[in-house]
């Protein structure tokens, strides 16, 4: 199964870098071919020049995004979860935490970004509650789905056998839940990096938002682009090790 795992991850991986190499050549020709205007599309020789050239301040930046990411992705995760888990124990609280939750998101993330930036400053702090407001609705709606699909036969039989909640939340529960749950996980470290960078743009001190406002009031498109490809890199990579957690550990998808 180990050997079966590794040959289609290496076939993916593949797949993927032909992919990416194919987009390359063709924005290349079509940038070149048509003589596009670098406010339009920039060649991507040239956005690779400018990635090259401005490698340090690209990778501080990045650096700063990541962290910024994490750090809102953990918490949001650990929230989303923890309140999956209260109202699953505690039936009476979801009519008062799902309503509310759901009120919380059905406004566009983005809008708090004034508020939070009000209330903690335009430093990491900011973004980091941006991130975890954004992950954990996602977290929590993924959570209470795995948690609740569980078979109440087999509920019954462990408390014949004398379990109690926290039994069968350890044991039953949260086990058939880890498939949904690691999905929304997988979901939500693209949904993080995005929510850090358009936050990043709104008010910072550094991060690849940041770098990308900066770069648009100077009109150097090409440093626009150079970050974009380092965001989506950094996702790429988060993604890709979710995806790893899931394949490794929760085998009995």
């Amino acid at each position: 199964m180990t050997a079966s795992i590794s040959s289609d991850s290496a076939r993916q991986i593949s797949r993927g870098i032909g992919g990416a190499l194919l987009v390359a050549v063709v924005w290349e020709l079509c940038a070149r071919g048509l003589d596009l205007p670098a406010y339009v599309l920039p060649a991507i020789s040239s956005i690779l020049a400018g990635l090259a050239n401005d490698a340090g301040s690209l990778l501080a930046a990045a650096r700063f995004t990541a962290t910024e990411s994490l750090a809102g992705y953990a918490i949001g995760c650990l929230a989303g979860m923890a309140a999956a888990v209260l109202v699953t124990m505690v039936p009476s609280a979801r009519s008062v935490v799902v309503p509310l939750a759901t009120a919380i998101n059905s406004v566009p993330v983005v809008a708090y970004s004034p508020l939070v930036l009000l209330w903690f400053g335009i430093g990491m702090a900011s973004k980091v509650v941006m991130v975890a407001i954004a992950v954990s609705f996602t977290i929590f709606l993924s959570t209470i789905a795995g948690l609740d699909r569980v078979d109440r036969k087999s509920v019954d039989l462990l408390r014949s056998f004398g379990a109690g909640r926290l039994a069968v939340l350890w044991r039953l529960r949260l086990p058939t839940a880890l498939p949904l749950i690691i999905a929304g996980m997988r979901v939500s470290t693209v949904r993080s990096v995005i929510v850090a960078i358009v936050t990043e743009m709104l008010g910072a001190y550094g991060g690849l938002g940041w770098v990308i406002y900066q770069a648009v009031l100077q009109v150097d498109f090409v440093k626009v682009w150079a970050a974009i490809i380092v965001a989506s890199a950094i996702s790429l990579a988060f993604f890709g090790a979710i995806s790893f957690v899931e394949r490794r550990y929760v085998f009995w998808r």
